[in-house]
């Protein structure tokens, strides 16, 4: 918006934002929405914690969307997952493993969200069989606290599984380029060893030739 390099200096910012605000002020014929776009990327540049993270993820955080900030803080709990894998750039689909990883994870939270139903249920159906109790009711007490407990957990699950979906969805549209397979003829491998190499194999899985008759 502001036609500005990367790596601009507060001054080159404030310089620019006033030779773009000039015209695209209402006062003087400017249009609103264009003046209203300058201003927001003349905030966003001279905040240093929007800035980096706009750099780093392309979002404003004031301005995006909650559910897109969540889906974000998943992805770069598993970039690292990424960039410190050994294995040679090309030999394997790192965002393909992303995905699995992604999957597996909702996999999990929902399967923790099963076992904390049931853990709750059964505290329920301990509840509602006390019989007579005292005036002050200790253990029904705790017990409705641990209910409330666990169904909070539920809901933290449930947000959690929302947050990976939105980073799975986020993932949508990348594909990854890998190294084409090793020809047999790219080996170094002379047709004299090939020969010899058969030859043992073919000895080794159906035997020796037999002798003529």
């Amino acid at each position: 918006m502001l036609g500005l390099e990367r790596d601009a200096d507060e001054t080159a910012i404030k310089a620019a934002y006033r030779k773009k605000v000039k015209s695209a002020h209402p006062d003087t014929g400017g249009d609103p929405d264009e003046f209203g776009r300058i201003t927001t990327s003349y905030d966003l540049l001279k905040d240093p914690v929007r800035r980096k993270v706009y750099d780093d993820t392309g979002y404003d955080p004031q301005l995006a969307d909650v559910a897109d900030l969540k889906g974000l803080v998943v992805l770069e709990s598993l970039i690292n997952d990424m960039i410190l894998d050994e294995r040679e750039p090309g030999s394997f689909d790192p965002v393909a493993a992303l995905r699995r990883k992604l999957t597996d994870d909702v996999l999990k939270s929902r399967f923790n969200i099963l076992e904390l139903e049931r853990h709750r249920g059964r505290i329920r159906q301990h509840v509602d069989r006390l019989g007579r109790r005292p005036e002050k009711d200790v253990l029904g007490s705790m017990l409705r606290a641990r209910t409330q407990s666990i169904s909070e957990a539920i809901k933290a699950a449930e947000a959690q599984i929302d947050a990976i979906e939105r980073a799975y969805s986020m993932l949508e549209g990348y594909s990854y380029e890998l190294m084409p397979l090793e020809r047999p003829e790219d080996n170094d491998v002379s047709e004299e060893e090939d020969s010899a190499e058969d030859d043992a194999f073919s000895e080794a899985t159906i035997g020796p030739p037999k002798a003529a008759e």
